[in-house]
């Protein structure tokens, strides 16, 4: 059957030293399917500084061309951890960086590591916070979250549990 090279919208690429895999030409689909090849771009998937806030006087959406949206976005994180915890993440960013992607080097050790973080009451709406978390094994990415967490936190402490719990489970 041949090498590996694109199998279910990834790019795989095999060198000697490891394996790259990306999903360039699936954002060039998506961008012209959403009709975002001429929108501005941008650096990062999120302004870091603007909560976000309900739009009272915003126009209607279309749910269906949403639900698309969303879900291309979400089966593209499986190769681009640049927005794995921005699920808010737009066309706009991925026209500006297409050709990121995962590198798994060769020969690395296979110890399990997590991360996680919280922030203390970010929803503005609900005062809710968000966990954020990425499990690798060695140096290779194998597993993210990033969700709204269930209960309201009465500290930071407390969100850094739920936080911590939820990576772990």
């Amino acid at each position: 059957m041949g090498e590996l090279t694109f199998f279910l919208g990834l790019q795989v690429k095999q060198k000697k030293d490891g394996i790259f895999i990306s999903q360039d030409k699936y954002v060039a689909v998506n961008l012209k399917k959403f009709r975002f090849t001429e929108v501005k771009t941008t650096s990062t998937p999120m302004e870091t500084q603007k909560p976000l806030l309900k739009d009272e006087d915003g126009e209607e959406v279309d749910v269906h061309m949403y639900r698309s949206m969303i879900g291309s976005l979400m089966y593209l994180i499986s190769s681009r951890p640049d927005i794995m915890f921005a699920v808010c993440a737009c066309d706009w960013y991925l026209k500006g960086q297409p050709k990121l992607g995962l590198w798994y080097p060769k020969d690395y050790p296979f110890d399990l590591v997590a991360y996680t973080d919280s922030d203390y009451a970010g929803a503005s709406l609900d005062r809710k916070s968000t966990t954020g978390s990425c499990q690798f094994l060695g140096c290779r990415l194998i597993s993210w979250q990033c969700k709204k967490q269930t209960v309201v936190a009465n500290s930071t402490t407390e969100a850094e549990y739920v936080a911590a719990s939820s990576c772990y489970g």
